[in-house]
């Protein structure tokens, strides 16, 4: 707790002024252009690998960046899309998926999960998956697979779906390799072009 504490406070001596006029339009403007969703993994930080600043992004990080696909009913992943697309008018939504993941370790290696049966349900999201992996074993097959199933998933929420229809948001799939810092967008059919080496 002591490191959090030094960082609010390197925050509010450097960062803070720094950046005051920034943060005084933020304080009456909440404009984002994209709905970040990724995996609640430490090593991905959204601003830091896109180089945005406060105020640019809205995101949701989940276990393995998993979106549920839409069912009526309270869901706070639901809830976060709906207002991204529908309240702010995000125009842009990435999905984005990473290296090393370990969501998607403990299903390739079939982890016992027994004591951490919110964590067992929260990945059967996936089954869907780890079904069509190709390459059964393979964590970066599955990643991938993964971020495109959650593509899908996005496009059951109705506010998604309309956004799509009036061309008012575009999906994209990304793959982030930690150890290199390359992006890796991928298209329905497969991989596209890296973003970044």
């Amino acid at each position: 707790m002591q490191d959090l504490a030094e960082g609010v406070a390197r925050f509010q001596r450097d960062v803070f002024p720094a950046k005051a006029e920034l943060f005084a339009h933020l304080a009456t403007h909440h404009t984002p252009h994209t709905l970040f969703i990724g995996c609640s993994d430490a090593r991905v930080v959204p601003e830091l690998l896109t180089g945005c600043e406060p105020g640019e992004l809205f995101v949701i990080r989940t276990a393995g960046n998993l979106v549920p696909a839409y069912t009526p009913g309270a869901d706070g992943v639901a809830a976060s899309v709906e207002y991204a697309v529908t309240v702010l008018g995000v125009s842009d939504i990435v999905v984005c998926g990473h290296s090393a993941c370990g969501a998607m370790t403990a299903l390739v290696q079939s982890q016992d999960l027994s004591t951490a049966p919110a964590v067992a349900d929260w990945l059967r999201l996936a089954d869907a998956s780890v079904a069509r992996t190709a390459v059964p074993g393979d964590v970066t097959a599955l990643v991938r697979q993964n971020v495109l199933a959650q593509l899908a998933n996005l496009a059951t929420h109705p506010s998604v779906a309309r956004a799509l229809a009036e061309r008012k948001t575009t999906l994209h799939g990304w793959v982030y390799d930690i150890g290199t810092g390359r992006v890796e967008e991928l298209s329905t059919a497969g991989s596209g072009p890296a973003l970044a080496a």
